[in-house]
């Protein structure tokens, strides 16, 4: 399979975090830690996918910040993403465990449009999506 297949596989994955958290936001009460836990689920995979399309094995981590830096390598525009990515790294592991971390539903709209904002500027750099 070549790199942009690759890479599609992770942006259709990523696709369905960001999916799910936007539908999340149906429910009642609203599950604020859970929707957050996906917006960082989703740009995770929009930027290893970005990693994938240049031909680097994404490194296990759920530290966007470190990604964005190895994105970075290949487009210094990645930048402009830097405070998004560090908006949800911290959504990626605490969230999914009893652990104090106080959440509010002002973070779950900071982290759909932290997410939206990554998604966008991967798939705008990547052809043929």
């Amino acid at each position: 399979m070549d790199n942009l297949s690759l890479a599609q596989e992770w942006f259709r994955l990523a696709q369905m975090d960001f999916d799910s958290a936007n539908h999340l936001l149906t429910m009642h009460p609203i599950p604020i830690e859970i929707i957050c836990y996906h917006c960082q689920q989703s740009a995770e995979k929009y930027l290893k996918g970005y990693l994938v399309f240049q031909g680097v094995i994404p490194p296990k981590t759920h530290d966007l910040d470190e990604l964005c830096k190895s994105c970075n390598g290949f487009s210094d525009k990645f930048i402009e993403i830097a405070d998004y990515c560090s908006d949800l790294t911290a959504y990626g592991v605490q969230p999914r465990y009893p652990m104090e971390l106080y959440l509010e539903e002002q973070d779950v709209h900071q982290s759909l449009k932290s997410a939206k904002a990554i998604k966008d500027f991967v798939l705008n750099l990547v052809p043929d999506i």
